[in-house]
């Protein structure tokens, strides 16, 4: 794994981001925490952990992202949550995935055959179940979970898309663009945990709305 960079937005995560590093370590690949440089706490709370720290010029989860993958140098890159949700187990699955079905993109899925959720909630199953379908639909999506951004691909592909998205409809922006620009993606079954403490950062009803008004946008846009 010497060709891939773990991009990990954190927002608040002084108690979950070390154990997260930690757990990671016998994994050789890159770690780039993307954050803040106003969120001290985090940021000590790893000061003592091998990892690139990438301050935001910006602000905003899909920010993180986007200027994490900007600045990747590796072949490949990985989101890769600060909550402990991901397990990096399932990382080497996602590459030979990609390798095996010349992708450019891997989406983990939690609604896949042996995949599943330990945070999921009734209303953010709903949701995600509607924005999936309306992917389907309207982009012709070939992926199962597109809330879900559980995400492995190919460096150069994703520098390509011109992602503009600062908040976390980054997560309907990202595969939208990849079929608009007409490279591979394929979902694979994921075991999402439950986050290690604190809180989840989105609010469903609220960024479920934007998420909404950013797929008629994108819609409109084609």
């Amino acid at each position: 794994m010497n060709n891939l960079t773990l991009i990990i937005p954190a927002k608040k995560e002084k108690e979950s981001l070390p154990l997260v590093l930690d757990e990671l370590k016998k994994f050789k690949c890159k770690k780039k925490v993307v954050l803040e440089e106003s969120d001290i706490e985090t940021i000590k709370s790893i000061k003592n952990y091998e990892c690139e720290i990438n301050f935001q010029t910006g602000k905003g989860y899909g920010n993180a992202l986007i200027e994490g993958i900007n600045n990747c140098e590796t072949e490949l890159f990985c989101i890769f949550n600060a909550d402990g949700s991901f397990d990096p187990k399932e990382l080497a699955n996602m590459i030979n995935k990609l390798e095996s079905e010349n992708l450019e993109f891997v989406f983990g899925s939690r609604y896949q055959k042996n995949s599943g959720s330990e945070d999921d909630t009734i209303i953010t199953l709903v949701g995600n179940y509607i924005f999936t379908f309306i992917g389907k639909l309207f982009f012709k999506l070939p992926i199962t979970d597109i809330l879900y951004t559980f995400v492995l691909g190919k460096t150069n592909s994703a520098k390509k898309l011109n992602l503009q998205a600062s908040d976390f409809t980054f997560c309907v922006e990202l595969p939208i663009k990849i079929k608009r620009f007409k490279m591979k993606m394929r979902s694979i079954s994921s075991f999402e945990r439950k986050r290690i403490s604190g809180f989840k950062k989105v609010n469903a009803l609220k960024d479920g709305f934007k998420i909404l008004m950013k797929m008629i946008f994108l819609f409109k846009e084609n």
